[in-house]
């Protein structure tokens, strides 16, 4: 009975005929000459063996038996030699080129010398790439840390030395303990991507700021920190300035506001500047809602504490439809509001109020007249999810990553023509990072878009109450 090859057997097979790195002929070619080249003394040896049987069995002194006993006798002993003399070279170096060795031993020897010197010189190659490796992670201005199974320090840079004032008795020493701060810890223990990185102020100079971030790399992690102080500076040196400048903008602004319409409203005004009024009380009235977008940009960047509540969703949204009807006059659109779900939201009323105001009326402005809007607040898997649904023009995938940008705009002339400030959609994003919430948009040119926000579990509540947890206990 033949026996099929298990699939774990072929694959042994072939993963050991991967290791032989000569051709399927040449590896037919060394095993001819090995069996033969064993063979043939053997059958020298049987040969020698009935020629001294005959002789001895002609001279009437033995018989045939006795002279291959002699001969096989021989070449045994002269085989064990060949081993002995094999087993001493093998023991003592296989860099070293192998003696010259009778029969299939030969052939032995310099397959395993070949294959001993292929593997030396992978070795070296591989040694001199990892030299190269270290050099260059060493020369690194950026600190770069390895990290064993354990969270324990391996091996790091002379960057992260002098950055965290490592020693060499930090080596072994748990990341955890040397970096003791309660956002790290959170951070490092969710982190899955490099993408989710954290910036810091340093636990040992408060001047300084550092980013963060944790590569996962089998049971090892590889911890790379930069030192982003003069960055952060900047983007607090922008921050101050757009702050400033809108509210230092907004009193001259609202003067002339004033000014504009106390002119316009004048009744023996020449018809002719009419017009000339008309247009500035429109362009002073989009300054002012580009300065307010900017000042609300800015509380949040800066993360202005408020007092967050349970808000109430059904009751917010019912507003924001009526909002959106007002705002629908010129567009005629149909609107549909669709609440599914009595969950409310753990934050703030007002920001979530202008974030969801905003996609519900770039979704008016964007569409065509007579087109439909769909509101919906329903409850999913692991939480809530607020949806916006048009049939508008659409937004090509090209411009997806790019909307929440402040000041981004996918067609700058028909924006403008909206009279949107270009800001909405990064007060969202700001809005949505500070309610631990998701927003995903899908969008087709040409069909219409659905902006969908995603709130966690944790960020639900029920009631009146001013507990994230209250929904679990119902």
């Amino acid at each position: 009975m033949t026996s099929t090859p298990t699939p774990t057997q072929s694959a042994a097979s072939k993963k050991d005929e991967s290791h032989d790195y000569r051709p399927k002929n040449e590896r037919g070619i060394h095993s001819k000459s090995l069996f033969w080249a064993d063979f043939k003394w053997l059958l020298f040896s049987i040969i020698v063996g009935i020629g001294i049987g005959a002789y001895l069995s002609y001279i009437d002194k033995g018989s045939v038996a006795w002279g291959l006993v002699i001969s096989l006798l021989t070449y045994y002993i002269w085989r064990l030699a060949a081993m002995q003399q094999f087993y001493n070279w093998l023991s003592r170096s296989l860099t070293l080129p192998p003696p010259e060795f009778s029969g299939g031993l030969s052939f032995v020897a310099t397959e395993l010398y070949q294959i001993k010197k292929q593997e030396q010189l992978t070795h070296q190659k591989m040694m001199g790439l990892v030299k190269k490796i270290r050099s260059s992670l060493l020369a690194l201005q950026d600190a770069v840390i390895l990290l064993d199974k354990d969270d324990c320090l391996e091996w790091w840079n002379q960057s992260a030395e002098k950055l965290l004032n490592l020693r060499s008795e930090d080596q072994g020493h748990c990341i955890l303990q040397l970096i003791d701060k309660p956002e790290f810890h959170a951070y490092y223990i969710n982190a899955t991507s490099p993408n989710d990185g954290i910036r810091l102020q340093s636990w040992q100079d408060s001047e300084r700021y550092l980013q963060c971030e944790v590569t996962h790399f089998g049971q090892e992690k590889l911890l790379i920190i930069y030192d982003v102080t003069r960055l952060q500076h900047l983007e607090q040196m922008r921050k101050d300035f757009v702050a400033n400048v809108s509210h230092e903008l907004r009193t001259p602004l609202t003067v002339i506001m004033g000014y504009i319409e106390t002119f316009s409203d004048q009744p023996d005004l020449d018809p002719k500047w009419q017009r000339g009024f008309s247009l500035m009380s429109q362009q002073t009235r989009r300054m002012n809602s580009i300065i307010n977008d900017l000042l609300l940009l800015s509380r949040l960047e800066n993360e202005e504490v408020t007092t967050p509540t349970c808000v109430d969703m059904p009751k917010m949204l019912a507003h924001l439809f009526d909002d959106a009807q007002v705002y629908n006059k010129e567009y005629g659109h149909l609107i549909d509001l669709h609440i599914d779900s009595q969950k409310n939201l753990y934050g703030s009323e007002m920001y979530l109020n202008s974030a969801l105001l905003n996609l519900i009326t770039n979704a008016i402005k964007y569409t065509p007249k007579g087109g439909e809007i769909s509101i919906s607040w329903q409850e999913v898997k692991d939480g809530c999810l607020f949806a916006v649904s048009d049939n508008g023009i659409g937004i090509a995938a090209a411009h997806i990553e790019r909307l929440t940008e402040r000041f981004y705009r996918v067609d700058s002339g028909r924006s403008r023509a909206t009279g949107g400030t270009g800001l909405g959609l990064a007060i969202v994003k700001h809005v949505l990072y500070q309610h631990d919430a998701t927003l995903k948009i899908e969008s087709t040119e040409g069909q219409g878009s659905t902006f969908k926000v995603f709130f966690p579990a944790s960020q639900v509540c029920c009631g009146e109450s001013t507990k994230r947890l209250d929904c679990n206990n119902q």
